[in-house]
């Protein structure tokens, strides 16, 4: 599913316009980034956690040549399920 497919079942289920639903999906997409640029955890109940995570520097390899190459340090989104979305994924 992307997020026009999103948008279009936001729209089918709440009788909302197509267009409104793709403005409200593309909000709530725009509120978890900004959230997340500014190093807080979105926590969704019954959904999920987004939580920013910091990844060290550190020394990589070139799979190509086998080249060691510095990797810089950077910050990654990751999601943990909640227990409802688990349950769920496992029937």
């Amino acid at each position: 599913m992307n997020n026009s497919e999103l948008a279009e079942a936001l729209a089918t289920g709440l009788g909302l316009t197509k267009a409104d639903a793709r403005r409200a999906v593309d909000s709530v997409f725009d509120l978890i980034a900004d959230a997340a640029a500014k190093g807080e955890e979105i926590s969704l109940n019954g959904f999920g956690k987004f939580k920013v995570k910091d990844s060290p520097a550190r020394e990589g390899r070139n799979p190509a040549t086998g080249e060691t190459i510095a990797i810089k340090a950077s910050k990654k989104l990751s999601f943990a399920p909640a227990k409802a979305v688990k349950d769920r994924l496992n029937g």
